[in-house]
């Protein structure tokens, strides 16, 4: 399937995968640290960001998501690339390690250990932050986010660091959410989410020490499912990129081995 992508760098494939709402420029804060030493392909998934959306009928799962990742690659003729995820994208990139389709997996507060309640919260912040974004006039949203004050309201519960979020990157990430084609189904299909089956490549779990949407509780779970230690961003929020893009960038590029070589 034909992505919206942005490529930097020399050196084995790196896919990024954003989450829900968000699109590839999330990645910007740690785009040029990570193409030092892989090619790195940040995209933005089927119905968000500037991608088109999935053929009409196509649900919008975590699944099939993966699925146009999957032939996002095979049609850029990449095989076998590391990938490196954040929340859903987290959980995508667990999926492609499943499927056995990637060389390493890394997976940033990856959506899917959740329980019940933790599920209905984040959805319940997800729809109102969604419901704010569209709601918003241009201009308030340049002064929302060029007001640290009302940055650290808007931008709190996703980053542990608001004032360390470039106004820029808060502006397109507000008209990024609110014009998001696939966000409503995609978000009504987490109630199906759950840990996909053991992974058939290296993976790494790397969840935020003040993660307020996933609650770093459910890096526990997510410790359990995969048998090892989940390393704590420290921190760090829910999207890490912007809070420490040094920490985030060097766990990546450890997660996929020296040189990119596994």
């Amino acid at each position: 399937m034909e992505l919206a992508f942005e490529r930097r760098g020399t050196g084995a494939p790196l896919i990024l995968i954003h989450g829900i709402g968000h699109h590839w420029q999330a990645w910007l804060p740690v785009l040029d640290r990570l193409a030092v030493s892989r090619t790195v392909i940040a995209v933005d998934l089927p119905g968000f960001g500037v991608s088109p959306g999935l053929p009409v009928g196509a649900p919008y799962t975590a699944e099939s998501l993966a699925d146009a990742v999957e032939s996002f690659c095979a049609l850029l003729g990449i095989r076998d690339p590391h990938v490196a995820g954040n929340s859903l994208g987290g959980y995508i990139a667990l999926e492609l390690a499943s499927r056995g389709v990637v060389r390493t997996a890394t997976a940033l507060s990856p959506a899917g250990f959740w329980s019940r309640s933790e599920l209905l919260y984040c959805q319940s912040v997800l729809r109102a932050l969604r419901a704010t974004a569209r709601s918003l006039p241009p201009e308030q949203a340049v002064r929302t986010a060029e007001n640290p004050v009302l940055r650290a309201v808007s931008a709190g519960l996703l980053v542990a660091h608001p004032s360390r979020l470039e106004p820029t990157a808060l502006i397109a990430a507000t008209q990024a959410l609110a014009g998001s084609s696939g966000f409503d189904e995609t978000l009504e299909a987490f109630s199906g989410v759950m840990p996909p089956a053991p992974p058939k490549a290296p993976i790494t779990i790397a969840w935020g020490e003040h993660d307020r949407l996933l609650p770093r509780r459910q890096a526990v779970r997510a410790a359990r499912w995969s048998g090892q230690r989940v390393k704590l961003l420290k921190g760090c929020g829910h999207v890490p990129m912007s809070d420490d893009p040094e920490l985030v960038a060097r766990v990546i590029l450890e997660a996929s081995g020296p040189d990119g070589a596994v």
